[in-house]
């Protein structure tokens, strides 16, 4: 067999492609794991934001259940002990 020192045109063009194909994937990949990352920073303030309102609504109404559809209170049956 006959060593050769270059690839063909073909298997240069097709090398190319699929680096750049990968390339692209890759560019990609850090682009959703970017999204990912500013949605779950998010997500942690608005659960900050709700922890803080529930002390808040548990201040000024103590323990109760909170109809989020029409916000009616009621209280919450105590367990026996």
């Amino acid at each position: 067999m006959e060593k050769l020192n270059k690839l063909t045109e073909k298997e240069l063009k097709s090398l190319q492609e699929n680096v750049s194909k990968l390339n692209q994937v890759h560019m990609e990949l850090g682009k959703l794991e970017n999204q990912k990352h500013k949605i779950l920073h998010q997500m942690n303030e608005i659960e900050k934001e709700f922890d803080d309102m529930q002390k808040e609504l548990e201040k000024t109404y103590g323990k109760v259940s909170i109809n989020i559809d029409n916000g009616e209170l009621s209280e919450i049956p105590q367990k026996d002990e």
